[in-house]
């Protein structure tokens, strides 16, 4: 992955994520969110999915798992110069766990419009009462994991599956 082009890295990364959301869902029926973290130099330091149903632990969301592996990895909390790539908009213990991990960059796919903690709902990473803000960059490939977790809750309710021409 080149770093000429940080679109198309991120847009790999994403899918990298998506991969890991589609395995929450196939392997645990957890709902489909995936976490990548990358370190600044580009080598993947932890990776995650939702595993709180399976886990019985409220606190593992995708990212959270991601961010316990490369903490473990590198051997600190501090995950400083990491980008963080995750299939939806992490919530507030997230978000907050990101400020403070010292996470530089989070890029997410879709929105969550009910508890959104990085633009849509709250904006915690980027309040300045905090010591560290987080560049946040949204919407990458949105429609394929917006796709994901509508479909994952309309199997739920007996509903037919959507295709993205649906959305």
């Amino acid at each position: 992955m080149s770093a000429l082009d940080p679109a198309s890295t991120d847009e790999t990364w994403m899918r990298h994520a998506l991969a890991l959301a589609d395995r929450a869902q196939r392997e645990f029926d957890e709902i489909p969110v995936g976490a990548v973290l990358v370190g600044a130099d580009g080598e993947l330091l932890g990776e995650g999915w939702n595993l709180n149903i399976a886990s019985h632990d409220p606190s593992a969301h995708a990212e959270i798992v991601a961010m316990r592996e490369a903490g473990k990895r590198l051997g600190n909390h501090r995950l400083i110069g990491s980008t963080l790539y995750v299939t939806l908009e992490p919530c507030a213990m997230c978000a907050m766990a990101l400020v403070h991990a010292r996470i530089a960059r989070l890029v997410f796919a879709a929105t969550d419009p009910k508890t959104g903690a990085c633009g849509s709902v709250f904006d915690l990473v980027g309040d300045a009462r905090h010591n560290h803000r987080v560049e946040v960059l949204g919407g990458v490939l949105a429609q394929e994991a917006s796709l994901r977790l509508t479909n994952y809750f309309r199997a739920k309710r007996g509903r037919p599956l959507l295709t993205l021409e649906d959305m």
